[in-house]
Parts: structure tokens; C-alpha cells; sequence
């Protein structure tokens, strides 16, 4: 074999082997390394045990949840589309109802963290799915699902590299 063949192969396996190390998802150090701490906790803590909703606290004054949902849709930029007249969750027309859609779509789009969920003492973390009819309320991903992924990413990787250094060392000797 030539030798700049053996070189681009040689190459090859590295480039693969940069793209399988640094190319896989990896988890944030903080969320690793559990820091005890009194405050609300920052990062997804929340889905540790499966799959998450946040939903309007039953009980909270009718203004506070009205200010919260406000929030939410204004300056939360959660898309509240579906909240209005002939929007899939626009009925049952209820406050709490539509402060629940507001909030879990806030929330999955910022982390399902702890913190995410707050609304002023207005919202919290559920592990029963509030969709129902053709209202589907987004979901957080389970942690052992994301393990299992980058797992397997990682298998594939390390599968691919001994192939290819295997027909490197095959064509050396």
C-alpha cells in the first residue's frame, strides 16, 4: 500500500475519531456535579424521574394567573396560538386551562427547569400528562432516553473506528 494511503486512512480514522468524541451530545458539567444548595435550582432537575408538565397551580387568585398567562405569551414568547377562539385548546375556555398550556410551553422551551415552572408561585412541575382531546401539551424528554441515545451514538462510533483500523492494519501487514 501506498504510503499517502495510508496516511489519508490514517487521517480518516482520526477525523472519525474527533467527530465521534467531540461531535456527541455532552452533558453540562453543573449537571453532573450535584452543588447543594437553598436556592431554586438552575438546569433540568426536574425530569430526573421521567417525563414533565408544567401546569397552573389550582387555587392561585384569578389575577395572578391572569398576569402569569400574560407574561407567559407577551415577554415569555411562549406561542399561545392555540389559546385562541377555534385554537385546538381553546375550550374549555378556563383561565387555569389556558395559564397550563401557556406555562408547559414556556417551560420545554426553557430547560424544564425548577425555575421555569415558577410564574410568581402560579405554576408547578406535574408527571401527568394535562393534554387532552386535540390539545396536546408538549413533553420533556426522559433522562434515560437521552442516556440511551448518547450511548448508542457512541457504540456506533466506537464500532465504525475499529472497522477502519482494522482495514488499516490489514493493509500495513
Amino acid at each position: 500500500m501506498k504510503r499517502e494511503e495510508l496516511i489519508m486512512k490514517g487521517l480518516l480514522i482520526l477525523a472519525c475519531f474527533i467527530v465521534c468524541v467531540a461531535g456527541a451530545p455532552q452533558e453540562k458539567a453543573e449537571s453532573t456535579t450535584p452543588i447543594p444548595t437553598l436556592s431554586p435550582p438552575e438546569g433540568n432537575t426536574s425530569f430526573i424521574d421521567g417525563v414533565t408538565w408544567c401546569v397552573a397551580r389550582p387555587g392561585v387568585p384569578q389575577e395572578d394567573l391572569q398576569n402569569a398567562l400574560d407574561w407567559a405569551c407577551g415577554q415569555g414568547a411562549a406561542d399561545c396560538s392555540p389559546l385562541q377562539p377555534g385554537g385546538h385548546c381553546y375550550q374549555p375556555n378556563t383561565l387555569l386551562l389556558h395559564a397550563s398550556y401557556a406555562f408547559n410551553i414556556f417551560y420545554q422551551q426553557n430547560g424544564n427547569s425548577d425555575i421555569a415552572c415558577n410564574f410568581g408561585g402560579a405554576g408547578t412541575i406535574t408527571k401527568r400528562d394535562p393534554s387532552f382531546g386535540l390539545c396536546k401539551f408538549l413533553a420533556s424528554e426522559t433522562s434515560a432516553a437521552s442516556a440511551l441515545m448518547l450511548t448508542s451514538m457512541r457504540m456506533i462510533c466506537a464500532t465504525f473506528l475499529t472497522v477502519l483500523q482494522l482495514r488499516v492494519f490489514q493493509a500495513v501487514y
